[in-house]
């Protein structure tokens, strides 16, 4: 199964990008249900880079170490689980960022 959603956002893919290499500072502001990050091995976005997060979904709380799978700098963002079961029910999550002149389409 393959959950998707779009949202236009008025800033760069350059933008975007500095968001998400940001994360220990931008997450908590990001969503009122995220409630932690921290870099485990490495930082930033890089493949290879190992992080850990927590927040709740549907009224549950997840807790998710991943680890940067492909990054296509101010295109693509892909991250995996990093224990082999959680890659069963959920084996990874993507951000694409698509410029729109001024603006960017996040998907």
């Amino acid at each position: 199964m393959i959950l998707e959603d779009r949202i236009q956002i008025d800033v760069s893919p350059e933008r975007i990008f500095d968001f998400f290499e940001q994360m220990e500072t931008n997450y908590l502001e990001w969503h009122p249900d995220h409630l932690a990050f921290r870099w485990r091995e490495g930082r930033g976005l890089n493949p290879g880079v190992v992080f850990y997060f927590e927040e709740y979904i549907g009224g549950t709380l997840m807790k998710k170490t991943v680890r940067f799978s492909r990054v296509e700098r101010y295109r693509y963002i892909e991250f995996e689980p990093t224990w082999w079961l959680m890659r069963l029910i959920m084996p990874r999550i993507s951000f694409e960022v698509q410029p729109r002149g001024e603006s960017s389409l996040l998907i």
